[in-house]
């Protein structure tokens, strides 16, 4: 939702991830990158999504985000990332769900794309 406040570019709603839950059989991801607009706010919005029931999580990561073409006020640095993916996985362990572990690391990944 789009909101008119200065703290926020956008309004993420999380109490529809529940809702939808009992509607639908189908996965809920929810987009804190988006959803908020400020870099600061995706980490807690996406531990709070994962505690809720969210299925996954979409989140933008760049190793430069002040350089970025878009969306670099939102975006993770990678090493934000690795520390989101921590917690995340022990959120999830509280809520009786789990996070698949990565193949390779975000940091790996920026590295082998440069």
């Amino acid at each position: 939702m789009r909101t008119f406040a200065d703290h926020t570019r956008n309004t993420l709603d999380l109490s529809i991830v529940p809702a939808v839950q009992r509607l639908s059989h189908l996965p809920i991801i929810v987009d804190p990158s988006h959803g908020t607009g400020k870099r600061n706010k995706v980490t807690p919005l996406s531990r709070a999504a994962v505690a809720v029931g969210a299925d996954g999580l979409m989140v933008e990561v760049h190793h430069d985000p002040d350089r970025a073409l878009s969306d670099g006020m939102q975006s993770l640095f990678p090493d934000q990332f690795d520390a989101l993916m921590a917690q995340v996985r022990q959120i999830a362990a509280v809520v009786g769900r789990s996070v698949p572990a990565a193949n390779r690391a975000p940091a790996e990944v920026a590295r082998s794309a440069d």
